[in-house]
């Protein structure tokens, strides 16, 4: 199976920036799309930025121009660097991918979330 754990959440001030890492392990085979997700209390679960095995990403609106999505396909590790951090942006924010696993002698399909981690901007 494929596990993603994520790192780097915590408490800072608004204007603030922080930097969360996802490192895939377990029976990967290939990844394609990496991303991050978040949600906030009472707020559905919402698309914050998706990279490609390409390197193509996409953005919510909400963030765009304050964080950047990047990824080290050696390491199997996703970044999610947020800067001008605001109060709205305070979240759990989730890691996903999705791919390939080794399956016996062949490969499956993935999609796998990672525990969460919880970012807090304060005013």
């Amino acid at each position: 199976q494929v596990q993603l754990v994520e790192s780097g959440g915590g408490l800072v001030q608004a204007g603030g920036s922080l930097r969360l890492s996802c490192a895939a392990s377990g029976s990967v085979f290939n990844i394609n799309a990496m991303g991050w997700y978040r949600q906030a209390p009472g707020k559905a679960r919402e698309l914050v930025a998706v990279i490609t095995s390409g390197g193509s990403t996409n953005y919510a609106d909400s963030v765009k121009d304050r964080f950047t999505i990047s990824r080290d396909n050696a390491k199997n590790t996703v970044y999610l660097q947020m800067n001008s951090l605001k109060p709205e942006d305070t979240a759990v924010y989730y890691c996903n991918a999705d791919g390939f696993e080794y399956y016996g002698l062949s490969s499956a399909p993935f999609d796998a979330w990672g525990q969460g981690t919880l970012v807090t901007v304060s005013l």
